[in-house]
């Protein structure tokens, strides 16, 4: 079992920055891929940025955050980091933190942002304001 705990939200003007924090419990091979996710009101939620947590750390961003948030964790890798940066106004959402076990079908380990993930957390609430 994985457990899950997000702070960080909050209200935030267009052009600041923000830094949420997920704090990871739990089975390791459960938790190795650890992915953000966002939904707005009446909108799907999608996913925002992954990092192979307990593996090599590579990362994945979404094309809309691309080049303004960063996914990051500690040494102990047990806290992941969303930094966002130059926030928008369509950045407003519930953000959740995810975890699963990494996907190595193919031959090769890789750590995607996936709705199917199997651990959520309860979610932080980001609004940026204009």
């Amino acid at each position: 079992h994985v457990q899950l705990v997000e702070s960080g939200g909050g209200s935030v003007q267009a052009g600041g920055s923000l830094r949420l924090s997920c704090a990871a419990s739990g089975d390791t091979y459960m938790r190795k891929c650890v992915a953000w996710f966002r939904q707005a009101p009446e909108k799907e939620r999608e996913g925002v940025a992954s990092i192979y947590s307990l593996g090599d750390g590579s990362r994945y961003y979404a094309d809309s955050v691309k080049g303004r948030f960063t996914i990051s964790q500690n040494n102990a890798r047990n806290t992941v980091y969303l930094q966002m940066n130059s926030v928008e106004p369509e950045d407003t959402a519930m953000y959740y933190c995810a975890a699963n076990p990494v996907d190595c079908s193919g031959g090769y380990c890789r750590c995607r942002p996936r709705l199917d993930f199997r651990y959520w957390g309860q979610g932080t609430q980001v609004t940026v304001t204009s």
